[in-house]
């Protein structure tokens, strides 16, 4: 390994090193009630969000009350991921008219996103719309790495209280974890990387002509689109020969943060972030590997 490496790493360290302290420290104000103490509006603002969605912020749950709110709102991530998929054909925001996902693959995806594995068994500009992109993977994004947060800091609580009977609040910390911590840095962050490229947009995918012809070997399909096979279950191929080449738009900067900075997986292209429209600079390259470690 030459010089050059070493240095990359050095300052990847640093950088991380940098932000991680006063992000702790931040993340720590948020949970121990600091944030809200030294901010009045913010606890009006959580007190009133508590009561849209039902649920009281003073109430200090029991580890058993706390997990059955973690898993009811996972639950309803995957009940509301899966549903959308199967429907993207009849929702707005679809402008190469996609159809609905399989079922399999939509569960698939449902449970994965919403555990925060986020492995993709889908090409996401050929299977997604952008509606189905923004308000189930985006969405899922930030539940997912919000769940995790949640978590943690409820087990954390439960190793450093003595007398208390409960560990914190499901909801008001899922609420935290997502409007304190995940929305602003994925907004920061993305417009950086749309700054830097990355694009985000609604137009319908771009034709554009190549410099010279390009020939191919695509499966040849049924009227059923699967392919068709030989006597021996070979898949068929025919030769196509094109002067074009389909290049897929999107709201792709604001899936792009919050799927690095909750670190998850799942990007709007099949290539994910090797995608020059996902990661198009050393920059974005650079703060993308940060954004990763930057909440552990």
């Amino acid at each position: 390994m030459n010089t050059s490496p070493w240095i990359q790493i050095g300052l990847f360290l640093i950088a991380l090193f940098a932000v991680a302290w006063p992000l702790g420290r931040y993340l720590a104000s948020i949970f121990d009630e600091q944030l809200t103490r030294r901010f009045i509006w913010l606890d009006k603002f959580e007190y009133g969000f508590c009561r849209l969605i039902g649920t009281n912020p003073a109430e200090d749950m029991p580890w058993q009350r706390y997990a059955t709110a973690i898993v009811l709102f996972n639950v309803i991530g995957v009940v509301v991921v899966y549903g959308l998929q199967r429907f993207q054909s009849e929702l707005p925001l679809n402008p190469q008219s996609l159809g609905d996902v399989s079922s399999d693959s939509a569960f698939n995806t449902a449970i994965s996103f919403v555990t925060n594995t986020n492995w993709q068994g889908y090409g996401g500009e050929s299977t997604m719309s952008y509606l189905t992109q923004m308000l189930v993977l985006t969405v899922q994004n930030f539940a997912s790495a919000a769940t995790g947060i949640a978590v943690v800091i409820a087990l954390i609580r439960g190793f450093t209280r003595r007398n208390a009977a409960g560990i914190g609040n499901a909801w008001l910390d899922l609420s935290r974890a997502i409007f304190y911590v995940l929305l602003p840095l994925a907004f920061v962050f993305a417009l950086i990387l749309v700054n830097q490229g990355v694009i985000q947009n609604f137009n319908a995918y771009q034709d554009v002509k190549l410099i010279e012809p390009l020939e191919y070997a695509a499966p040849k399909n049924n009227l059923d689109g699967q392919p068709l096979q030989d006597d021996h279950g070979n898949v068929i191929t025919e030769t196509i020969k094109t002067d074009k080449q389909t290049i897929a738009m999107g709201p792709v900067a604001s899936q792009e943060a919050i799927k690095l900075i909750g670190t998850n997986g799942g990007g709007f292209f099949n290539a994910n972030s090797a995608h020059p429209f996902e990661n198009p600079t050393p920059l974005t390259n650079f703060l993308e590997m940060i954004s990763i470690f930057l909440i552990p």
